[in-house]
């Protein structure tokens, strides 16, 4: 499986600028055999957190038909990062991925809202787990969000139910690069898995973003980074390590759930 990563700048509440440039490096950047695109957390506006009671999507309703179209015209799957979505009288960190056949096959509220950025004065927790979906060519993957990544509890329940790949799509501040680099390590090393970090990069005036989005093999080596700039990265991804690494480190096999507190 070949998965390219598209770290970009996001555009401060600036929702039409956004999906005019993830249109633009999908014609551009795009190479011919690549079978998955992942995208970083709130592309679409932001932490424009402020606004998002006007700028928010609605049910997705704008973000995954243009996510769609895109999918199918390109034939590609999308790990489509999040966006900012209102839900009733509620606004999400709203996470979903899409077929190349251009159906929606995930979508997951951002559980853990990251107090440093003042999310939670602005949206709501999501109220349910990632959930383990099967790509194109049946690879079992997950994707969870950003500040979800300092709580490990939140992967094991799709890594122990055969995720094979976990997705975590971020925009993630450059002060604490170091954490996001030994984090993603350690969710590959405890799950016997692959974990890809995709995030954006840049200041928008508020916050600086790391970059440094990043591929990790289920031994906890990375076979791919980026650094701090604007930039594709492009890798192939063999899953059958996965059952290898599983085999030789059989952490799901030892779990000891009846007595963990």
């Amino acid at each position: 499986m070949k998965v390219q990563l598209f770290q970009i700048y996001i555009e401060y509440g600036q929702a039409e600028q956004n999906k005019s440039k993830i249109k633009q490096w999908f014609e551009n950047e795009l190479e011919d055999d690549t079978d998955v695109v992942v995208l970083p957390e709130m592309w679409n506006n932001g932490y424009a957190l402020e606004k998002l009671n006007e700028l928010a999507d609605k049910d997705l309703n704008d973000s995954l038909p243009f996510i769609s179209n895109l999918a199918k015209t390109y034939q590609v799957d999308i790990i489509a990062g999040s966006v900012s979505n209102q839900i009733g009288q509620n606004i999400y960190n709203t996470a979903f991925s899409v077929l190349s056949n251009g159906k929606c096959i995930n979508r997951y509220n951002k559980v853990h809202l990251v107090p440093m950025l003042s999310e939670p004065d602005f949206m709501s927790p999501g109220k349910q787990v990632p959930e383990p979906f099967e790509l194109s060519d049946g690879t079992l993957a997950t994707q969870i969000i950003c500040y979800d990544l300092r709580f490990p509890e939140l992967l094991r329940y799709p890594a122990r139910s055969g995720a094979q790949i976990a997705f975590y799509v971020a925009q993630w501040p450059t002060v604490r690069l170091n954490h996001w680099l030994a984090l993603l390590k350690a969710r590959a090393i405890e799950n016997d898995m692959f974990v890809v970090g995709t995030n954006s990069c840049g200041n928008d005036g508020q916050t600086d973003y790391a970059g440094h989005s990043i591929v990790i093999n289920p031994n906890g080596e990375v076979i791919a980074e980026l650094g701090s700039n604007e930039s594709t990265l492009s890798i192939d991804i063999d899953v059958n390590e996965v059952s290898e690494q599983r085999q030789a480190i059989p952490v799901f096999d030892n779990l000891k759930l009846n007595l963990y507190k």
